[in-house]
């Protein structure tokens, strides 16, 4: 790292040390991307470093805008259109940012640095089969001709990653489940047996099984290649388990970079601080989840400052005056705070004071259900004409006020009922009732009849974008929720600004369309819409899964609080334990389209029965390498 006479640093700090002292394959030092636009050139990522040597794991973490992937992308000359790097990106004797896009393809991208995306089914090609995905591959960058070859050298990456069925070549993406595209992603991507693997974020669409197969096959064909891998992610329980070093990003700066043991022991930066305390544990349900206030600034709105001091507890003036460098605390660990020796102490007193939080209360008197669903099965025609039992004899209960959930991991059927629950599917067998109406049929309601259910449960789904109308206000979507399933509501903008309020956000939003809000900001949007026929139970599909661990603590709490306030009942859909174990008081775990195991959350999660169920606590992610041993393949 360079340290410049005014104070400021540039890269990481990125030293071997006593603990690493192998050679980098990859430095990279004062990395600055800027988006050039009509109003001039506005910062993305501002002096980055970072080394990596054979054999080893870094890993980028930080929230969604801290600019991790676009520093990646710099790194291996994938930079959108309107985006420039400056700096120095070093492999071997060659500065990479000079090179041509022909050189890029000839000598560099997918034969020396390759990498995976975070979504499988867009990273491959949806019209090719996987044989001819991964033959691209193997054509371009390791020299391999005919079809014969082709075909049998595919055979053997897809061996390589899990994959032994040899039919599964000639397969479309659209045909395999997430686990097995990921799985043929990272197949394509190490066929020009690249000496550096990028993962960006390559398990945050997947179940916690599957998470923990596709993590634990990268340790193992690094291991076995002696590859050095660069993970990017948002996880820290997954960074400390697979990394052996971390750089902590927030507004396009690095802030703190140590090994991960280090960081996990003690973090040394507020910003970390925080995004540990915002995980929720899986072994106790807290009060409230630790959140960090607002969200992540763009780099040049906190320019000429600590970036963090606008969510930051311990700021104050001297935080404004300069950007804090990036220094050397203790060998091999770095940090950019100015109060770090006022703020450290409390710091260390926050997390103890988090592993001591007092459990929860989650007992709740039995109400009668305002929700139900008895014997539910749902069969569809698969691909070859034969029957696919998605539910097999499903029954669940939900009442006002209580908060229920239901985990599994991807094709448990999970999804399918709740579409089932709110009209969007229909069952092959069973019966539902809503607020005492039988809605097992839905084209018999009466129009009272279905007024009535609509506004007695809303649904709210995972992508909030996909969901919400791009082309519409947020105004717009919550008035028009409004006038739908209440014609006779009065000062409906009135009613808009309560709406937003009620999760959080200014009237000013309702001017804003879903492009301009981040993920965070979508989600309490479509909870708001979903707020506007007053429900009594609100079913949340997998509806914090894809949000960044702070953010996802804001909406927890939200939910908690909106519980409180309208007497809301949950439906709470998720594959991940911890959270459902802050947020329900019963728990129903579903594999294969069975309810498998049920009761009391609580009593499910410290004392499984099921063997399902403890397979799937196994899964979960833990803060330790040990997590990803003794992982077996399943038939995806």
């Amino acid at each position: 790292m360079t340290q410049h006479s005014d104070g400021h640093s540039e890269g990481t700090g990125m030293r071997t040390t006593a603990q690493d002292t192998r050679q980098p394959l990859l430095s990279v030092s004062g990395l600055r991307v800027e988006r050039q636009g009509p109003g001039g050139p506005r910062t993305v990522v501002s002096g980055v470093g970072l080394e990596v040597a054979a054999g080893e794991t870094v890993g980028v973490v930080g929230e969604s805008g801290s600019g991790k992937s676009i520093t990646m992308r710099a790194v291996l000359g994938l930079l959108p259109r309107g985006l420039t790097a400056t700096g120095e990106v070093r492999y071997g004797d060659r500065d990479l940012l000079g090179l041509s896009e022909r050189a890029w393809r000839r000598t560099v991208r997918g034969t020396e640095i390759s990498m995976i995306m975070q979504d499988p089914f867009t990273m491959l090609n949806p019209i090719a089969t996987c044989g001819d995905i991964i033959g691209a591959s193997l054509r371009r960058h390791g020299g391999v001709t005919g079809r014969r070859a082709l075909r049998e050298e595919s055979v053997r990456r897809l061996r390589e990653v899990g994959i032994d069925d040899a039919t599964v070549v000639d397969r479309y993406p659209f045909q395999m489940s997430g686990g097995m595209r990921q799985r043929v992603g990272i197949a394509a991507a190490l066929a020009g047996d690249p000496r550096i693997l990028i993962a960006d974020e390559p398990t945050t669409a997947l179940d916690v099984t599957t998470q923990r197969e596709i993590l634990s096959l990268i340790k193992r064909i690094q291991a076995d290649r002696g590859m050095a891998l660069i993970l990017i992610t948002h996880d820290l329980r997954v960074a400390f388990a697979m990394c052996d070093r971390l750089h902590v990003l927030y507004a396009g700066s690095v802030v703190e970079s140590a090994r991960a043991a280090d960081i996990d022991a003690e973090p040394l930066h507020p910003y970390t601080n925080a995004l540990l305390l915002a995980e929720p544990p899986v072994d106790r349900r807290v009060g409230e989840m630790v959140s960090i206030p607002g969200s992540v600034p763009a780099p040049d709105e906190v320019a000429g400052g600590c970036v963090f001091v606008s969510r930051c507890p311990w700021a104050t003036d001297v935080c404004q005056d300069g950007t804090p460098p990036l220094l050397e605390i203790t060998p091999g660990r770095w940090s950019a705070c100015a109060r770090l020796t006022a703020a450290r102490t409390e710091m260390t007193r926050l997390r103890e004071r988090a592993g001591q939080d007092l459990p929860f209360s989650d007992d709740t008197p039995e109400k009668q259900p305002v929700l139900s669903g008895v014997g539910i099965s749902k069969v569809f025609t698969g691909a070859g004409g034969g029957p696919v039992h998605a539910l097999d004899d499903v029954s669940v209960t939900v009442a006002q006020h209580e908060s229920v959930g239901i985990v599994g991991e991807s094709g448990s059927g999970k999804s399918t009922l709740a579409r089932i629950l709110v009209g969007l599917e229909k069952p092959t067998t069973g019966t539902i009732a809503i607020d005492g109406i039988p809605v097992t049929d839905w084209g018999r309601l009466s129009r009272s009849d279905l007024r009535r259910i609509r506004r007695t449960v809303q649904i709210v789904f995972q992508d909030p974008y996909s969901s919400l109308n791009p082309l519409r206000s947020v105004g717009w979507t919550l008035a028009e929720a409004i006038t739908t399933h209440r014609p006779d509501a009065k000062n409906v903008g009135a009613e808009v600004e309560r709406l937003l309020d009620e999760v959080g956000l200014a009237p000013a939003y309702a001017q804003k369309r879903p492009a301009a809000l981040s993920g965070g900001m979508r989600q309490r949007v479509a909870i708001a819409r979903a707020l506007a026929t007053r429900p009594k139970i609100l079913i949340c599909d997998e509806s914090v899964s894809a949000l960044d661990v702070s953010v996802q603590a804001q909406i927890l709490n939200l939910l908690a609080r909106l519980r409180d306030e309208h007497d809301l009942g949950y439906l709470f859909i998720t594959h991940d334990l911890a959270v459902v174990r802050q947020v329900t008081e019963r728990l129903y775990v579903m594999h294969r389209g069975r309810v498998v195991e049920s009761g009391a959350t609580a009593q499910v999660i410290d004392a499984p029965r099921a063997p399902y169920t403890i397979q799937l606590l196994a899964s979960a992610p833990r803060a330790e390498s040990a997590w990803l041993e003794g992982t077996g393949r399943r038939d995806d």
